[in-house]
Protein backbone atom coordinates (compact mmCIF):
# COMPACT_ATOMS: atom_id res chain seq x y z
CA UNK A 1 0.00 0.00 0.00
CA UNK A 2 1.29 3.33 -0.97
CA UNK A 3 0.50 5.77 2.12
CA UNK A 4 0.83 9.57 2.85
CA UNK A 5 2.38 11.00 6.40
CA UNK A 6 1.13 14.12 7.49
CA UNK A 7 3.33 14.87 10.50
CA UNK A 8 5.72 18.15 11.44
CA UNK A 9 7.62 16.18 14.07
CA UNK A 10 10.65 14.33 12.65
CA UNK A 11 10.71 11.99 15.22
CA UNK A 12 7.06 10.83 15.40
CA UNK A 13 7.52 10.84 11.44
CA UNK A 14 10.72 8.36 11.77
CA UNK A 15 8.61 5.97 13.89
CA UNK A 16 4.96 5.84 12.11
CA UNK A 17 7.50 5.28 8.89
CA UNK A 18 9.73 2.37 10.44
CA UNK A 19 5.91 0.87 10.79
CA UNK A 20 4.83 0.87 7.56
CA UNK A 21 8.16 -0.30 6.19
CA UNK A 22 7.92 -3.22 8.59
CA UNK A 23 4.45 -3.88 7.08
CA UNK A 24 6.44 -3.82 3.36
CA UNK A 25 4.13 -0.62 2.88
CA UNK A 26 5.31 2.90 0.99
CA UNK A 27 5.43 5.79 2.65
CA UNK A 28 5.18 9.45 1.55
CA UNK A 29 5.71 12.47 4.28
CA UNK A 30 4.73 15.50 4.53
CA UNK A 31 5.26 18.40 7.06
CA UNK A 32 2.47 20.41 5.94
CA UNK A 33 -1.15 20.09 5.38
CA UNK A 34 -1.11 22.68 1.99
CA UNK A 35 1.66 20.52 0.99
CA UNK A 36 -0.26 17.08 1.12
CA UNK A 37 -3.22 18.47 -0.24
CA UNK A 38 -1.42 19.60 -3.54
CA UNK A 39 0.00 16.20 -3.57
CA UNK A 40 -3.40 14.89 -3.60
CA UNK A 41 -4.37 16.59 -6.23
CA UNK A 42 -1.80 14.87 -8.48
CA UNK A 43 -1.12 11.50 -7.03
CA UNK A 44 -2.97 8.27 -5.35
CA UNK A 45 -2.38 7.18 -2.19
CA UNK A 46 -3.97 3.71 -0.11
CA UNK A 47 -4.51 5.53 3.36
CA UNK A 48 -3.59 8.90 4.98
CA UNK A 49 -1.86 9.34 8.78
CA UNK A 50 -2.87 12.64 9.61
CA UNK A 51 -1.27 14.60 12.88
CA UNK A 52 -3.90 16.98 14.29
CA UNK A 53 -1.44 19.91 15.32
CA UNK A 54 0.06 21.38 11.99
CA UNK A 55 1.87 24.61 10.91
CA UNK A 56 -0.28 25.88 8.55
CA UNK A 57 -3.66 23.93 8.78
CA UNK A 58 -4.71 21.20 11.01
CA UNK A 59 -5.19 17.66 10.30
CA UNK A 60 -8.89 18.31 10.99
CA UNK A 61 -8.69 20.72 8.17
CA UNK A 62 -7.03 18.45 5.64
CA UNK A 63 -9.73 15.59 6.40
CA UNK A 64 -12.42 17.76 5.46
CA UNK A 65 -10.86 18.49 2.07
CA UNK A 66 -10.56 15.00 1.39
CA UNK A 67 -13.63 14.02 2.85
CA UNK A 68 -15.52 16.81 0.58
CA UNK A 69 -12.80 17.19 -2.42
CA UNK A 70 -11.31 13.78 -3.64
CA UNK A 71 -14.89 11.40 -5.54
CA UNK A 72 -12.71 8.36 -4.12
CA UNK A 73 -11.17 9.51 -0.53
CA UNK A 74 -8.49 7.25 0.90
CA UNK A 75 -9.28 5.97 4.56
CA UNK A 76 -8.07 8.37 7.37
CA UNK A 77 -6.23 7.87 10.66
CA UNK A 78 -5.68 10.31 13.16
CA UNK A 79 -2.59 10.24 15.25
CA UNK A 80 -2.51 13.02 17.38
CA UNK A 81 -1.63 14.20 21.08
CA UNK A 82 -5.15 14.81 21.40
CA UNK A 83 -7.18 12.26 23.36
CA UNK A 84 -10.23 14.04 25.03
CA UNK A 85 -13.32 12.16 24.29
CA UNK A 86 -14.71 15.34 22.42
CA UNK A 87 -11.28 15.40 19.94
CA UNK A 88 -12.24 11.56 19.40
CA UNK A 89 -15.96 12.33 18.54
CA UNK A 90 -15.30 15.18 16.03
CA UNK A 91 -12.44 13.18 13.97
CA UNK A 92 -14.40 10.09 13.87
CA UNK A 93 -17.68 12.75 12.92
CA UNK A 94 -15.26 14.16 10.39
CA UNK A 95 -14.56 11.04 8.72
CA UNK A 96 -12.12 9.61 10.22
CA UNK A 97 -11.62 5.84 10.12
CA UNK A 98 -9.81 5.30 13.43
CA UNK A 99 -7.74 7.52 15.86
CA UNK A 100 -4.77 6.95 17.41
CA UNK A 101 -3.30 9.23 20.26
CA UNK A 102 0.22 9.90 21.09
CA UNK A 103 3.20 9.00 22.16
CA UNK A 104 3.01 6.27 19.56
CA UNK A 105 2.96 2.77 20.72
CA UNK A 106 4.54 0.29 17.39
CA UNK A 107 1.81 -2.58 18.11
CA UNK A 108 -1.25 -0.30 18.89
CA UNK A 109 -0.42 1.34 15.45
CA UNK A 110 0.18 -1.70 13.46
CA UNK A 111 -2.84 -3.31 14.20
CA UNK A 112 -4.81 -0.04 13.66
CA UNK A 113 -3.51 0.26 9.81
CA UNK A 114 -4.27 -3.23 9.65
CA UNK A 115 -7.60 -3.28 10.66
CA UNK A 116 -8.32 -0.13 8.45
CA UNK A 117 -6.73 -1.76 5.47
CA UNK A 118 -8.64 -4.82 5.87
CA UNK A 119 -11.84 -2.37 6.23
CA UNK A 120 -11.08 -0.40 3.10
CA UNK A 121 -9.88 -2.95 0.96
CA UNK A 122 -11.24 -6.85 1.62
CA UNK A 123 -10.15 -7.83 -2.38
CA UNK A 124 -7.05 -6.93 -1.64
CA UNK A 125 -6.30 -10.43 1.24
CA UNK A 126 -8.24 -12.59 -1.47
CA UNK A 127 -5.83 -15.77 -1.81
CA UNK A 128 -6.42 -17.43 -4.89
CA UNK A 129 -8.83 -16.49 -8.04
CA UNK A 130 -10.67 -13.72 -7.43
CA UNK A 131 -13.94 -12.14 -9.08
CA UNK A 132 -14.17 -8.48 -9.39
CA UNK A 133 -17.42 -7.00 -11.27
CA UNK A 134 -17.79 -10.18 -13.28
CA UNK A 135 -14.16 -10.70 -14.56
CA UNK A 136 -12.22 -13.44 -12.80
CA UNK A 137 -8.22 -13.16 -12.54
CA UNK A 138 -6.32 -16.72 -12.04
CA UNK A 139 -2.92 -15.76 -9.98
CA UNK A 140 -1.38 -18.96 -11.04
CA UNK A 141 -1.73 -18.55 -14.81
CA UNK A 142 -1.95 -14.58 -14.99
CA UNK A 143 -5.25 -14.84 -17.24
CA UNK A 144 -8.53 -13.23 -16.70
CA UNK A 145 -11.76 -14.71 -18.10
CA UNK A 146 -15.25 -12.87 -18.59
CA UNK A 147 -18.70 -14.02 -19.84
CA UNK A 148 -17.20 -17.05 -21.69
CA UNK A 149 -13.90 -15.65 -22.53
CA UNK A 150 -10.46 -15.12 -21.29
CA UNK A 151 -6.79 -13.51 -22.10
CA UNK A 152 -3.54 -14.75 -20.81
CA UNK A 153 -1.51 -11.51 -19.84
CA UNK A 154 2.26 -11.12 -19.02
CA UNK A 155 2.68 -10.65 -15.32
CA UNK A 156 2.97 -6.40 -15.63
CA UNK A 157 -0.55 -6.69 -17.51
CA UNK A 158 -1.95 -8.49 -15.25
CA UNK A 159 -0.72 -6.81 -11.85
CA UNK A 160 -2.14 -3.58 -13.98
CA UNK A 161 -5.26 -5.20 -14.61
CA UNK A 162 -5.96 -6.02 -11.55
CA UNK A 163 -5.11 -2.94 -9.64
CA UNK A 164 -7.54 -0.73 -12.12
CA UNK A 165 -10.06 -3.43 -11.01
CA UNK A 166 -9.43 -3.65 -7.40
CA UNK A 167 -10.11 0.36 -7.56
CA UNK A 168 -13.10 0.24 -9.97
CA UNK A 169 -14.02 3.88 -10.60
CA UNK A 170 -11.63 5.38 -8.81
CA UNK A 171 -9.12 7.80 -10.29
CA UNK A 172 -5.37 6.51 -10.21
CA UNK A 173 -2.20 8.57 -10.25
CA UNK A 174 0.65 7.96 -12.54
CA UNK A 175 2.92 7.70 -9.70
CA UNK A 176 0.49 5.45 -8.20
CA UNK A 177 0.35 3.04 -10.78
CA UNK A 178 4.07 2.93 -11.82
CA UNK A 179 4.64 2.16 -8.06
CA UNK A 180 2.26 -0.27 -7.45
CA UNK A 181 3.38 -2.26 -10.45
CA UNK A 182 7.10 -1.86 -10.93
CA UNK A 183 8.16 -0.78 -7.46
CA UNK A 184 9.57 2.18 -6.12
CA UNK A 185 11.92 4.53 -8.11
CA UNK A 186 11.23 2.71 -11.52
CA UNK A 187 13.37 3.34 -14.61
CA UNK A 188 11.46 2.89 -17.01
CA UNK A 189 10.42 4.34 -21.16
CA UNK A 190 8.25 7.64 -20.41
CA UNK A 191 5.16 5.16 -22.52
CA UNK A 192 5.93 2.16 -20.67
CA UNK A 193 2.65 2.57 -18.43
CA UNK A 194 0.60 3.93 -21.55
CA UNK A 195 1.78 1.18 -23.66
CA UNK A 196 0.65 -1.77 -20.81
CA UNK A 197 -2.89 0.50 -20.48
CA UNK A 198 -3.58 0.26 -23.74
CA UNK A 199 -2.67 -3.86 -23.86
CA UNK A 200 -4.95 -3.99 -21.17
CA UNK A 201 -7.66 -2.13 -22.46
CA UNK A 202 -7.40 -4.37 -26.04
CA UNK A 203 -6.71 -7.87 -24.44
CA UNK A 204 -9.75 -7.35 -21.66
CA UNK A 205 -12.15 -5.43 -24.49
CA UNK A 206 -12.93 -2.54 -22.04
CA UNK A 207 -14.61 -0.44 -24.23
CA UNK A 208 -17.69 1.25 -23.97
CA UNK A 209 -19.55 -1.32 -25.95
CA UNK A 210 -18.81 -3.70 -23.26
CA UNK A 211 -19.69 -1.66 -20.46
CA UNK A 212 -16.47 -0.38 -19.73
CA UNK A 213 -14.12 2.84 -20.32
CA UNK A 214 -10.97 2.68 -19.31
CA UNK A 215 -9.35 6.08 -20.27
CA UNK A 216 -6.85 8.50 -18.95
CA UNK A 217 -7.49 11.13 -15.93
CA UNK A 218 -5.81 14.35 -17.94
CA UNK A 219 -3.12 15.27 -15.68
CA UNK A 220 -3.37 12.74 -13.11
CA UNK A 221 -3.76 9.21 -14.40
CA UNK A 222 -5.73 6.59 -15.71
CA UNK A 223 -9.26 5.31 -14.20
CA UNK A 224 -11.37 2.35 -15.14
CA UNK A 225 -15.01 3.04 -15.21
CA UNK A 226 -18.29 0.73 -15.37
CA UNK A 227 -20.73 2.82 -17.44
CA UNK A 228 -23.56 0.01 -17.23
CA UNK A 229 -25.11 -2.67 -15.09
CA UNK A 230 -22.82 -5.68 -15.28
CA UNK A 231 -23.98 -9.33 -14.92
CA UNK A 232 -23.57 -10.86 -11.21
CA UNK A 233 -20.05 -12.49 -10.89
CA UNK A 234 -21.50 -16.01 -10.65
CA UNK A 235 -22.49 -15.72 -14.33
CA UNK A 236 -19.05 -14.89 -15.44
Amino acid sequence: MRVAILEDESAHADLIEAVLRAEAHSAVRFRAGRELIARLRQETFDLLLLDWNLPDLSGLEVLNWVRTSLASPPPVVMITARNAAADVVSALDGGADDFVVKPIERNVLTARIRAVLRRAYPSETAVGRETVAGYQFDPMTETVSWSGQSAKLTSKEYALALTLFRNLNRPLGRAYLLESIWGRHPNLATRTLDAHVSRVRRKLRLRPEFGYRLAPVYSYGYRLEAIHEQPDEADA
